[in-house]
């Protein structure tokens, strides 16, 4: 309901080339759709960046089809991730979740801890791994977790901030935050 009026207070009457809403679970449960018109009503000609689009732009650019899940969601939630993805025409190999119902538990979740969840994950099939939640500390570790198992690992977080560099053809390599950023 405030998304116009905060948009309105980022650098008013200021030019802004992109806003980033930052909650993958709430751009699903929202949607992209309604998330852009409300920002767009503050900043009709701002870039409207959420998670989820922006990582389902990423697999798209990295050509990838399969993905391994990780959620820090509980399962209702869980679902409407699932069900987002796959009307994205990505299949899912498998989906695993640390069942969190609050965001300072999610928040708190060591990146050490991630690195050994995914190593049990079952990626086998799949071309890539996605890390889901903004809240997630993921990004500090997508480079080791990627050369642990060979393969991309997007992170909500990672994607949001490829995509709105990629808004304002900032196009260089980023080393240390995984083969999205670098490429």
């Amino acid at each position: 309901d405030h998304l116009a009026d905060i948009a309105n207070n980022i650098l008013p009457g200021e030019k802004i080339d992109s806003i980033a809403y930052g909650c993958t679970s709430g751009s699903v449960a929202i949607g992209d759709k309604k998330i852009s018109e409300e920002i767009h009503k503050s900043k009709a000609d701002v870039y409207v960046v959420t998670p989820i689009s922006a990582t389902i732009k990423a697999l798209m650019y990295l050509k990838v089809d399969k993905i391994a899940v990780l959620t820090p969601y509980p399962q209702k939630v869980n679902k409407t991730i699932f069900d987002y993805i796959t009307k994205s025409n990505i299949e899912i190999t498998s989906f695993s979740s640390f069942n969190l119902e609050y965001d300072n538990d999610i928040a708190n979740v060591d990146p050490k801890f991630l690195i050994e969840t995914i190593n049990k994950v079952n990626h086998k099939d799949a071309d890539a791994v996605f890390i889901s939640c903004t809240a997630l500390r993921a990004v500090e570790v997508l480079d080791q977790i990627e050369e642990q198992i060979s393969k991309y690992v997007i992170s909500s977080n990672q994607a949001m901030i490829w995509d709105c560099l990629r808004s304002v053809n900032l196009n260089k390599s980023i080393s240390g935050y995984g083969k999205l950023l670098s490429n």
